[in-house]
């Protein structure tokens, strides 16, 4: 499970009891910039720097780190990599501190060209909440044709993510579902202004990495996902 806090990634991994630590700071070949352990250190602000693993994360640990990133400005923090034996007790720990929205948004292609929809700043994909009790790929395909003018077809589903934001005072987690589809129409193409799209774009492969430079760590995640599958130079 990987949750992107104030657009910052926060890995949530399991370990077997027996594992050595030292296989740990192998995990998806990353480099950390420092490596603590949670059962002889407890987390404090001035650690939270660069590539941080924890290591034996517990409930605990995951409450105390959203505690910190929601009160302290953490410009130096890259990512943070938690290892934990009970993995499901640490993720129900973290989804119990928000208040939890369900959305999905899809990536859509037209031939070799991604669509792309350029919201308040930023390059982003198209997606939105569920309204109540519509299924993930209902969802989906409703919001790319809203906010869009896109008809399109869904193909499968790519990932999941999780990203935490403030509204009206309230910590929400928003849980989006992820698919791969493909246009059917898009003679109606026009981006919904009043959700703050102010245009729309087909792009290949260049044009969409350059884009990703203005983007959201969640999208860019979103679209590695998809990246090498899908996405042909």
């Amino acid at each position: 499970m990987t949750i992107f806090i104030d657009d910052r990634p926060i890995h949530l991994k399991g370990s077997k009891k027996a594992a050595k630590l030292q296989d740990a700071a192998l995990d998806n070949h990353v480099e950390y910039d420092r490596i603590i352990d949670a059962r002889l250190d407890g987390l404090k602000l001035g650690m939270l720097k660069g590539h941080l693993l924890v290591l034996n994360a517990t409930p605990v640990t995951i409450e105390k780190l959203v505690n910190l990133l929601n009160n302290y400005e953490m410009g130096d923090l890259s990512s943070v990599t938690l290892v934990a034996a009970e993995k499901k007790a640490v993720e129900e720990k973290f989804k119990s501190m928000f208040k939890i929205v369900r959305a999905a948004g899809g990536v859509v292609f037209k031939e070799d060209k991604m669509l792309l929809i350029f919201r308040r700043g930023k390059w982003d994909l198209p997606k939105g909440k569920l309204d109540g009790d519509e299924q993930s790929r209902v969802a989906a395909l409703r919001e790319v044709e809203e906010e869009t003018g896109v008809v399109a077809t869904l193909e499968n589903r790519i990932c999941t993510t999780w990203h935490t934001y403030t509204l009206n005072g309230n910590r929400i987690l928003k849980k989006t579902k992820w698919y791969h589809m493909t246009c059917v129409d898009d003679a109606k193409m026009a981006p919904q202004t009043e959700e703050d799209i102010d245009r729309l774009e087909w792009m290949d492969a260049k044009q969409t990495a350059l884009a990703l430079t203005n983007s959201f760590s969640s999208i860019r995640y979103v679209i590695e996902e998809v990246n090498g599958k899908v996405i042909k130079e």
